[in-house]
C-alpha cells in the first residue's frame, strides 16, 4: 500500500476515529516520510565523501540539520574527528558524536543486524549498514580504551555480542576482548565488572576468550567458508593466535608462546614485535634485536606507540651501544611530534643519556617524559607502568648524580660546598624513594612484572630493578632471586638473578659469598657477549667492589674494555696514564691541574701496563678545541677522536674526565 492511499484509507474511516488521533497519525506518517526523504538524500551525498576526507567535518554536520536521529551525520563527524585525534582531548571531542552514531544505528537497525547472517542476499542488501556498525564499534571502543574506560569497551563488545553475528569480523568479539581483559589484569571486578578476583584469574579468563573465538569459528564454519571463503576462516584464527602468543608469554608458557608465533609466521600474518618480546623475555638478545627490527617501521603512519622503538635503544644498553640507542630514541621522537609515544620514546632517550653518563640531559629527557600527558594506543603498555618506569630511572639518575659529584672532585668530603650538594640530592632522593615505594606496593603483579626480570610486558631493565630491590629489602630480594634462578624456566636468564643475588649479597656484607657467585658467573658463564656488555660490566664491578687492591686495577681494565661509560659511577678509582701538552697557556694548565683531583688516578708513567689516555688542544680565536684519545691497557681503541670547543676553564676538566669513559655530548660546551 502506497503512502497516498493510506491516507485516503485513513480519510474514509474519520467517523470510526477520533479526530486527535487521526491527526497524529497524519503528522507521525508525514514526518516518517519527510525523514525517509531526508535519509535517501543522505545517503546519496556520503556517497561523495569518506567519514576521513577533509571535507567530512562540514558534511557530517549537514547530516545532522537534516535528520539528528540518523546515526549517519554522528558517525561522520565522530569519525573525522577520531582519524585525527592524538591525544586525550581529541578522542573526549571524538567519542560523543562515536557514540550518538553507535547507539542511533543500533537502535533503528538491531533486527536488520540480528538477520543480516539469515541469508547471503540480506547480508549484501544491508552490508553498508553492517560496515557502518563495524566501524563505529570499533572507533568507540578504540576510544574508551584510549581514554582509560575499560568498562565501557566492554559495553561496546556486548551490543555486538547481542546481534549474533556469524562471523567476528572486527575482531572485538573474542581476541580484542581477550586483549582487554588482558591489558587491565592487575584491576579486579570491583573496579571492572567484567574482569576477575586476581591477576591469575584474568588471564585465565582473556585465555579462555581466546577459546571461545575458536569455537565459535568452529560452529560457523559453514557461513564463513561458503560466504567468504577459507581463507577467511584461517586469517580469523590468526587474529585469536596472536593474542593467544602473547597471553601464553606472559603465563610463562613459553612452548605454547612459540607454537602460536610460529603458527602465524607460516601464515605470515605475525607480529615480529611482540615475537621480539618474547625472545628479549627469553635472553635471546641478538634474534630479539632483528625481530624488533623487522617491525621497526611497520607503524609510521598509525599514531601509536611503535614499541620497537622503546625496547631496541635498551637492548642497545644492554650493548653497551649508547650512543645507538640515543639515535634511535631521537630519531622515533622526531617521527612522533608529540602524538602517542612520544613520552615513552623520551623514556627510552632519558635511559640512554643515563648510561652514557650525559646526566644533565637526561634529567631534562625524564622531566619532559613526565610532563607529557602520554595516551597508550595499541599497547599493554599502561600509565602505571609509565609513572613508574619514570621514577625508578630519577632514583637510578640521583644515584649517579650524587656519584658524579664524588667523581669530579675526590676531595669532596671536606668541602662545605659538595656536602651541601650532596645532602640536598640524598633528602630528595629519600623522599622519591617512598613514592617508588607506594607505587612497588601498589602494584599486584610486581612478582612477575619485577621481580622474574626481563618480563615481555615490563618496561625497565634487569640493571634498573637492581636499584628496588638494594633500596628496600637486599635479604628478601636475595632470597627470592636465589630461589629464581634454580626454578626459572628460562636458561639465559638464570645468570641474571645470580647476579643480582651476588649483588644483594654485597650489600649485605657477604662478601665472600657474592665474590663465589661473581667469579663463577665471570669464568663460567656463556654469553651473547655483544648483548651482554652490561651483564659482563656489572660482573667485573662487583668484583673489584670487592677484591684486594692488587687485583681491583685487573676487573677495572676489562670493565673500561666492556662498557668504559658505567666506570665514574661505579665509586672506584681507576689508574691511568695521562698525556696532555698545555704549552704554557693558563686556561689548559688550570684544566690540567683540575684533571688530577678528579676521582682518576692519573700518572704521567705512561710504561705501565694502564690505560692511556691523550688529551690534544687547539685554539682558534676565542676558542680552543679538545680532542680525546684512550687506549686500553691491551692497547685497544677505546675513545677516538672525541673532540667539544670551549672558552673557558671552568667544567672543562670534569667534561674530559667523562668523556675518556666513552661519554657523548654537544660540540661546544655551555658554559
Amino acid at each position: 500500500m502506497t503512502e497516498r492511499s493510506y491516507i485516503s484509507y485513513l480519510l474514509s474511516k474519520n467517523g470510526k476515529w477520533p479526530f486527535l488521533l487521526l491527526l497524529a497519525i497524519l503528522g507521525t506518517v508525514v514526518l516518517s516520510a519527510q525523514n525517509a526523504a531526508k535519509r535517501y538524500e543522505i545517503d546519496a551525498k556520503r556517497m561523495d565523501v569518506s567519514p576521513t576526507d577533509k571535507d567530512a567535518l562540514p558534511r557530517g554536520r549537514e547530516f545532522v540539520r537534516l535528520d539528528s536521529t540518523y546515526y549517519v551525520g554522528w558517525m561522520y563527524q565522530g569519525l573525522f574527528l577520531y582519524d585525527r585525534s592524538a591525544d586525550q582531548s581529541g578522542f573526549q571531542k571524538a567519542l560523543p558524536y562515536l557514540r550518538n552514531g553507535f547507539i542511533l544505528l543500533d537502535k533503528d537497525f538491531t533486527p536488520t543486524l540480528q538477520t543480516i547472517y539469515n541469508s547471503p542476499n540480506l547480508y549484501i542488501q544491508n552490508n553498508t549498514i553492517y560496515r557502518d556498525y563495524l566501524e563505529l564499534a570499533r572507533t568507540l571502543r578504540d576510544s574508551y580504551e584510549y581514554l582509560e574506560m575499560p568498562d565501557s569497551a566492554i559495553w561496546v563488545i556486548r551490543q555486538l555480542e547481542q546481534k549474533n553475528f556469524k562471523r567476528d569480523e572486527s575482531g572485538l568479539l573474542f581476541g580484542t576482548k581477550a586483549w582487554i581483559i588482558h591489558r587491565n589484569r592487575y584491576y579486579t571486578n570491583k573496579e571492572y565488572g567484567f574482569l576477575k578476583e586476581t591477576v591469575a584469574e584474568n588471564e585465565e579468563l582473556a585465555l579462555q576468550t581466546c577459546y571461545n573465538g575458536f569455537a565459535f569459528i568452529q560452529k560457523n564454519l559453514g557461513v564463513i567458508d561458503g560466504w567468504f571463503g577459507s581463507f577467511q576462516a584461517q586469517l580469523d584464527h590468526q587474529f585469536i593466535h596472536h593474542y593467544l602468543a602473547m597471553i601464553h608469554s606472559y603465563m610463562q608458557q613459553y612452548d605454547s608462546s612459540e607454537y602460536y608465533y610460529n603458527k602465524m609466521a607460516e601464515f605470515g600474518s605475525i607480529s615480529w614485535n611482540n615475537y621480539g618480546s618474547l625472545k628479549h623475555e627469553l635472553g635471546q638478545f641478538s634474534t630479539a634485536t632483528q625481530l624488533y627490527q623487522l617491525d621497526q617501521y611497520s607503524y609510521q603512519s598509525d599514531k601509536r606507540l611503535m614499541e620497537p622503538f622503546y625496547y631496541l635503544p635498551m637492548l642497545s644498553v644492554y650493548a653497551g651501544k649508547t650512543r645507538e640507542a640515543m639515535a634511535t630514541a631521537q630519531e622515533a621522537i622526531t617521527q612522533s611530534q608529540s602524538s602517542p609515544g612520544f613520552g615513552w620514546y623520551n623514556i627510552a632517550l632519558a635511559r640512554a643519556y643515563l648510561y652514557n653518563g650525559q646526566l644533565d640531559s637526561a634529567n631534562i629527557t625524564l622531566s619532559k617524559a613526565n610532563n607529557f600527558k602520554e595516551v597508550h594506543i595499541g599497547t599493554t603498555l599502561t600509565q602505571p607502568q609509565y609513572a613508574f618506569t619514570i621514577n625508578l630511572l630519577r632514583q637510578v639518575w640521583y644515584k649517579k648524580k650524587m656519584a658524579a659529584i664524588k667523581f669530579e672532585d675526590r676531595g669532596w668530603w671536606y668541602k662545605p660546598t659538595k656536602w651541601y650538594a650532596l645532602a640536598k640530592l640524598n633528602t630528595q632522593k629519600y623522599l622519591h624513594q617512598y613514592a617508588l615505594a607506594t607505587q612497588l606496593a601498589a602494584n599486584p603483579e610486581r612478582q612477575r612484572m619485577i621481580y622474574d626480570l626481563f618480563c615481555g610486558e615490563s618496561t625497565v631493565s634487569f640493571d634498573e630493578i637492581f636499584e628496588i630491590m638494594e633500596t628496600f629489602s637486599p635479604r628478601f630480594f636475595a632470597g627470592i632471586m636465589e630461589e629464581k634462578a634454580t626454578a626459572d624456566p628460562r636458561e639465559n636468564i638464570k645468570r641474571y638473578f645470580r647476579l643480582t643475588e651476588a649483588r644483594l649479597l654485597v650489600e649485605r656484607g657477604k662478601t665472600d659469598e657474592a665474590k663465589t657467585l661473581l667469579l663463577d658467573l665471570y669464568k663460567n658463564t656463556d654469553i651473547d657477549a655483544p648483548y651482554e656488555k652490561l651483564f659482563t660490566a656489572r660482573v667485573l664491578e662487583m668484583l673489584a667492589d670487592i677484591s684486594k687492591a692488587t687485583e681491583q686495577q685487573g676487573y677495572l681494565n676489562q670493565m673500561l674494555s666492556v662498557y668504559p661509560q658505567l666506570i665514574p659511577f661505579s665509586g672506584n678509582t681507576l689508574k691511568m696514564g695521562l698525556q696532555i701538552s698545555t704549552s704554557g697557556d693558563p686556561v689548559l694548565t688550570k684544566i690540567r691541574e683540575a684533571l688530577h683531583k678528579t676521582a682518576i688516578d692519573f700518572t704521567d708513567d705512561i710504561t705501565q701496563q694502564i690505560p692511556v689516555a691523550s688529551i690534544q688542544f687547539k685554539k682558534t680565536g676565542i676558542k680552543y678545541e679538545a680532542t680525546i684519545d684512550v687506549r686500553s691497557a691491551d692497547n685497544k681503541t677505546i675513545v677516538r677522536q672525541e673532540k667539544f670547543l670551549f672558552q673557558k676553564a671552568e667544567g672543562v676538566a670534569n667534561e674530559i674526565a667523562l668523556r675518556i669513559f666513552g661519554k657523548n655530548g654537544t660540540l661546544e660546551l655551555e658554559q
